[in-house]
């Protein structure tokens, strides 16, 4: 049992990906402390690859880090009760314009992106199967695809300039599975 309690959770802010609480906790020592708490409905990714070996990536502007990032593709659940393959195979064609049948998608890995102040819990597939189709991007979703060797990006990440969580914890798994084989 923990030692922990949540006393008060009160809804600060309610978005359109996040919602942002301020829980009021009873902490071991018997004190209160505030903690704020982000929800998030969750989210899915593909590790993309090509019948030439090469990883499909997107390359898109993230506000947060004003650049453009390169990342696998994904994105997030309708709502909490969306399977996240559902929204695995969702994405891929959106934003790649690869299609794969959803029982080619095959689980890779599960991440939770930031574990000290919020759930947004993201399941990682693979997508070997892929027929090209065209993609169907949001209306405020800008975004181009790419075709990378898999060497070229754990390079990067050794070389610390592929920062997003999910796309190196994918790219590492990934190159796990295939030095497995």
């Amino acid at each position: 049992m923990s030692e922990y309690e949540r006393i008060d959770r009160k809804l600060i802010h309610k978005g359109s990906i996040l919602d942002v609480y301020q829980d009021t906790m009873k902490i071991p020592n018997g004190n209160t402390a505030k903690w704020d708490f982000i929800g998030h409905k969750g989210a899915a990714a593909v590790v993309a690859v090509r019948e030439d070996g090469k990883l499909i990536m997107v390359r898109q502007y993230r506000n947060a880090l004003e650049r453009d990032t390169i990342e696998i593709p994904a994105g997030g659940r309708e709502n909490t009760n969306e399977p996240f393959i559902d929204c695995a195979y969702r994405e891929l064609e959106e934003e790649t314009g690869y299609h794969c049948k959803k029982e080619d998608l095959k689980f890779l890995i599960s991440i939770y992106t930031t574990v000290a102040f919020c759930n947004e819990r993201i399941d990682i597939f693979l997508a070997d199967k892929l027929t090209k189709t065209g993609q169907h991007l949001d209306e405020d979703e800008f975004l181009n695809v790419e075709f990378w060797e898999l060497s070229d990006l754990l390079d990067l990440i050794r070389q610390g300039k592929l920062q997003d969580g999910k796309t190196v914890s994918a790219v590492l798994a990934y190159a796990n599975q295939i030095q497995q084989k």
